[in-house]
C-alpha cells in the first residue's frame, strides 16, 4: 500500500505560472484585464479560430453559447446524457428543454445515426460532448445541423487538444466550449472558453459574458480614459479574471508537449490491462487526434467478481484516487422529477454508467504512481 493518497486528477502548476500569478498581482490589475486578452489570443491562434472569448467556466460558455444562437423558453437542445450535469443544465437555464440520444457504447460519444429521429420543429440546436477527449464523428453532425437549420454547439470540456475527422476542434462547429477546470488539460483553476468564427456572436459573447454592458473594466478604466457604459443585455457575471489567465498562458504553452506525456502513461495501462477482463477504451480513429483526457474502463461484476462501486472502495483504500464519468444525466433526479426520464430510455448510456470509472491520468504522476495503480487494478481484476 502506498504511504501517501494519490489524487484523481491533482493539477501540475509550475513556476512559470506562479511567477505569472505574483506579477499580475503586484500590477494591481487582477480583474478582467491585459492578460485575459494574451490568453484569448493565444488559444484562438492554437484552435485556429476567428474569435475566443474568455469566460469564468465552460459551463457558462455553454449558456452564453445557448443564448447567442437564440435558445429559449420552449426550445429543445439535443445532447447526450453521457456527461456531466452542466451541459443539461446548462440547456435548462435558457428555459429548453434538454432531449438526450444514447451513445456509442464502444466510443461513448453521440451516435450520429440516432440523432435525426430525435429532431423535432423545437428543435434549435446539437451539443455534442467529445467524451474524455476522444472527438465526436462531427462530418455527419455538422452535415445534419447545416441541412436541418440548427446550430452546433460543442461541447469540449475534454476536447483542447482534440482534432476530428472534419478538423480541429474549436473551428468546426458554430461554437464550442472549452474547460480549465483543475482537473482538466490546461488548468486556470475554474475558467472556460467560447471559440467561433462570427464576429457578431462574439462581440455579443462579450456583452453578455459582463453584465451586459457595452465596455469591459479594463477599457473604461485604463490609460485611454474613462467610457460610460451602456447595458445593452441582461447579462451575466461571466467574465474571466487576470490571475486566472495568467495560470493559462503558461499551461496553454506546455499542452502538445503534455498530451505526449499523456500518451505514455495511456500506452502503459493499455499494455498493463491487456490481459484483464475490464473494458479499456478503444483506440482512436484514424485521422483523429485524442486528448487523452479520462483514461476510463468499464467494471462488470459478472466478469471482475465485484460491482464498479466496490472496485472503486477497494482502490481507495489502497490509496488510489479514482473518478466516475458519469452517472448519467437523465438517471439523476432532478432530470426524472422535471422532464420524466427514467432508466431504461437510453440503454447504452446506462450500461456504461454502470460500470464506468476513470483511473489517474494526471501530469503530476511519476512513474511509480502509474505502477502503484496498476499494481492495485491488476490486484482487484484478479489477476
Amino acid at each position: 500500500m502506498r504511504d501517501e493518497f494519490l489524487v484523481f486528477g491533482a493539477p501540475q502548476i509550475g513556476e512559470e505560472e506562479i511567477a505569472e500569478v505574483v506579477a499580475t498581482l503586484r500590477s494591481g490589475w487582477i480583474g478582467t484585464g491585459p492578460k485575459v486578452g494574451l490568453f484569448e489570443q493565444a488559444f484562438r491562434e492554437y484552435v485556429g479560430a476567428e474569435f475566443a472569448v474568455a469566460v469564468n467556466s465552460c459551463t457558462a460558455a455553454l449558456h452564453l453559447s445557448l443564448l447567442v444562437s437564440g435558445v429559449g423558453p420552449g426550445d429543445e437542445v439535443i445532447t447526450t446524457p453521457m456527461t456531466f450535469c452542466a451541459t443539461a443544465n446548462a440547456i435548462a437555464h435558457t428555459g429548453a428543454k434538454p432531449v438526450f440520444v444514447d451513445i456509442d457504447r464502444r466510443t461513448l460519444n453521440l451516435d450520429p445515426a440516432r440523432l435525426e429521429a430525435a429532431i423535432t420543429p423545437r428543435t434549435r440546436a446539437i451539443v455534442p460532448v467529445h467524451f474524455a477527449g476522444r472527438p465526436c464523428d462531427l462530418v455527419p453532425i455538422r452535415e445534419l445541423t447545416q441541412r436541418r437549420g440548427l446550430t452546433l454547439i460543442e461541447d469540449a470540456a475534454h476536447a483542447i487538444e482534440t482534432r476530428a475527422d472534419a478538423g480541429k476542434v474549436g473551428a468546426v462547429g458554430d461554437l464550442t466550449c472549452f474547460s480549465f477546470y483543475v482537473t482538466k488539460n490546461v488548468v486556470t483553476a475554474e475558467g472556460g472558453m467560447i471559440t467561433t468564427n462570427r464576429r457578431d456572436w462574439a462581440e455579443r459573447l462579450k456583452v453578455y459574458a459582463l453584465h451586459g454592458m457595452s465596455h469591459d473594466a479594463w477599457k473604461r478604466y485604463s490609460d485611454e480614459g474613462y467610457k460610460h457604459y451602456a447595458v445593452e443585455l441582461a447579462g451575466f457575471k461571466y467574465n474571466m479574471t487576470d490571475i486566472q489567465a495568467s495560470l493559462g498562458i503558461h499551461q496553454l504553452k506546455r499542452v502538445d508537449a503534455n498530451l505526449r506525456r499523456r500518451e505514455q502513461l495511456w500506452a502503459r495501462y493499455d499494455e498493463a490491462f491487456a490481459d484483464l477482463p475490464l473494458v479499456t477504451p478503444a483506440p482512436p480513429a484514424a485521422g483523429t487526434l485524442h486528448a487523452r483526457h479520462l483514461y476510463t474502463v468499464l467494471v462488470d461484476a459478472e466478469t471482475v467478481g465485484l460491482t464498479r462501486d466496490q472496485f472503486v472502495t477497494r482502490l481507495h483504500r489502497l490509496k488510489i484516487g479514482t473518478g466516475i464519468h458519469y452517472v448519467a444525466v437523465h438517471l439523476q433526479p432532478y432530470y426524472q422529477q422535471t422532464w420524466g426520464y427514467q432508466r431504461g430510455d437510453f440503454p447504452e448510456a446506462e450500461f456504461i454508467s454502470d460500470r464506468t470509472l476513470s483511473l489517474p491520468l494526471g501530469m503530476k504522476m511519476t512513474d511509480q504512481d502509474l505502477e502503484d495503480v496498476i499494481e492495485a487494478v491488476r490486484s482487484l481484476a484478479g489477476a
